[in-house]
């Protein structure tokens, strides 16, 4: 089992999708201080994704910042929130790689995969949801086989799903992504023109978190997606 490097006496085990950069990327306080420097977003993170990020627990966050080595601010409500730039110093000091996923958080990067058979529609969505913003990453599948190895490649936060394509069983899509620890995290967006009410159901019970049917506006596509990334409404580019 890989793990953490130990900060006061702490270690923690390293998942799956983390022991690859881990085994071949050693960065240094230099890299950690750069990418705080280009950062497009500065996020305030929780303390919960805090300690994740950092493999500790939400109590030793708290200590960290009541003994200010960690800064923070607190909410009105008394919940304390640490600036994404401030969390990188921190992790390069006491010298802690920093992954693809805390990269990803803290430049506020969003990435989503369209898989549907029809290239048309597949163009048509990405081009309306670039219209959220020059954070979103998008990765197309036009097939079964190229979805399955854009989720493991990509690493989406949200997959647009076409439910009826050609081989492709798009409930059983839904019960792998959100039956696989490593991938249940990822919301799923279903697409169908076969909207009717035992279908949207059977598409929630196999793991879908939102039904679209089909044809959709534009603007109520980016709404679902705003909404399942949990991203507020705000100023968007206009469509070329």
């Amino acid at each position: 089992m890989y793990k953490l490097p130990t900060l006061r006496g702490r270690s923690g085990p390293l998942d799956n999708r983390r022991k690859l950069w881990y085994t071949i990327t050693n960065i240094t306080s230099l890299t950690f201080l750069t990418c705080a420097r280009w950062c497009a977003v500065d996020r305030f993170l929780t303390t919960g994704e805090v300690a994740q990020y950092c493999q500790v627990s939400p109590v030793t966050i708290f200590r960290w910042i009541k003994e200010g080595k960690l800064p923070a601010h607190a909410t009105p409500g008394g919940h304390y929130r640490v600036r994404a730039t401030d969390l990188l110093a921190f992790l390069a000091k006491h010298s802690i790689p920093v992954d693809t996923e805390l990269r990803r958080a803290v430049a506020g990067e969003k990435r989503i995969l369209v898989v549907d058979d029809e290239q048309p529609i597949v163009e048509t969505v990405v081009r309306n949801l670039q219209r959220l913003g020059p954070q979103f990453r998008f990765a197309t599948a036009f097939n079964g086989f190229e979805a399955g190895r854009q989720l493991a490649l990509f690493g989406p936060d949200l997959i647009v799903l076409d439910l009826m394509m050609p081989g492709v069983d798009g409930l059983e899509v839904c019960r792998q992504v959100k039956g696989d620890p490593s991938t249940r995290h990822m919301k799923i967006l279903v697409v169908t023109g076969y909207s009717s009410a035992e279908q949207l159901a059977a598409a929630r019970a196999a793991g879908a978190d939102d039904c679209l049917p089909k044809p959709f506006s534009g603007d109520e596509l980016r709404a679902r997606v705003r909404k399942l990334l949990g991203i507020p409404a705000a100023g968007e580019a206009p469509l070329s």
